[in-house]
């Protein structure tokens, strides 16, 4: 009994000292964050306005590319040190299995987020997979990104190259835009967009997460080198992005967390604002609250990349491209 009060009181102590963990010294530090342009970026939005980054020392240089050739490539150069990106994306380009023949790179990620909020949507004039039969879906790359979720989508309901033509049109809001323009069939659209298209008369024919199961989206990438030299910023970068989650968690902040997104992302109107935090704020299907890793939903990574990948190699360690300690020291402080 003696031991377990001793424990309980040395857990006391230890949560207080990490409850009032002191701010960082001095100005905060410049990171340069690079992410897919739209309404899944709220947590950074959220810690921006809100001041969280700078509470823990970061200051996010935010860049929006327009596919994930220019951001893994751009990652991997030092152009940027943070790169909000999909865990494929990592995985491909840490096995020399991007789109862009770059050395293989040290890359792993560093926090969690989202199972993608990925949606197969099409055309009006489409309105069920099997009618893309013959008819041409857009990627951002054939070898990275969300092409082989869709792949394994069209697949498991018997369609495969060449039953259908494929085509780079770059990254979600460009294949958005594609897709309203109907210059292709069909393409993965990743939440909000997928609510804007649907207002429009555009067709949900799947949800990658009914479809697959657990799977990892997007992460915090970065460049295992340069975080073991910049520790305090990953840690920072880490603890600012979950307390906008804890805070857009809140249902007293809904009124401003909407409102900061209506400012944030381009032809945002209410209604679609409203959707998304419907969506992106779900409690079973939204982001990730605490923004952990899923090694599991990683590992389904592993599996459709072995299968899609040109190398066919088998990829089947998930822990390989996850270093979760600075993770685990963020959540320690709060």
């Amino acid at each position: 009994m003696a031991r377990l009060v001793s424990l309980a009181a040395a857990a006391l102590v230890l949560a207080a000292g990490w409850a009032t963990a002191s701010p960082p010294a001095g100005p905060p530090k410049e990171a340069r964050v690079i992410v897919f342009p739209g309404g899944f970026n709220w947590p950074i939005f959220v810690a921006q306005e809100k001041g969280f980054f700078a509470k823990h020392g970061v200051d996010p240089k935010i860049t929006l590319t327009p596919n994930s050739v220019f951001q893994l490539t751009g990652l991997i150069q030092g152009s940027f040190e943070i790169a909000m990106t999909a865990m494929d994306n990592l995985v491909a380009y840490r096995e020399g299995q991007g789109e862009a023949k770059v050395e293989r790179a040290d890359l792993v990620a560093v926090m969690g987020g989202d199972n993608g909020f990925l949606r197969l949507v099409s055309v009006p004039e489409v309105k069920s997979i099997d009618e893309l039969r013959g008819k041409t879906v857009s990627v951002d790359a054939r070898t990275t990104g969300y092409a082989f979720v869709l792949f394994e989508i069209l697949d498991r309901h018997g369609l495969r190259e060449p039953a259908f033509l494929v085509e780079r049109a770059g990254g979600v809001r460009q294949r958005f835009s594609a897709l309203l323009e109907k210059k292709h069939s069909a393409t993965l659209l990743v939440s909000p967009f997928d609510v804007q298209a649907e207002a429009r008369g555009f067709n949900r024919l799947a949800d990658a997460s009914r479809v697959l199961g657990r799977y990892q989206g997007v992460v915090a990438g970065v460049r295992d080198s340069w975080a073991k030299q910049n520790r305090a910023t990953v840690v920072g970068y880490i603890r600012g992005y979950t307390e906008a989650l804890d805070w857009l968690y809140t249902p007293a902040n809904r009124e401003e967390a909407i409102a900061i997104l209506i400012k944030s992302v381009q032809q945002m109107d209410r209604q679609t604002a409203e959707t998304s935090y419907r969506v992106l704020l779900d409690p079973s299907e939204g982001f990730e609250r605490r923004a952990r890793i899923d090694l599991e939903g990683v590992r389904t990574v592993l599996q459709l990349r072995s299968k899609w990948s040109e190398s066919k190699e088998p990829l089947t360690d998930p822990a390989k491209y996850y270093d979760g300690s600075y993770y685990d020291e963020a959540m320690r402080a709060r």
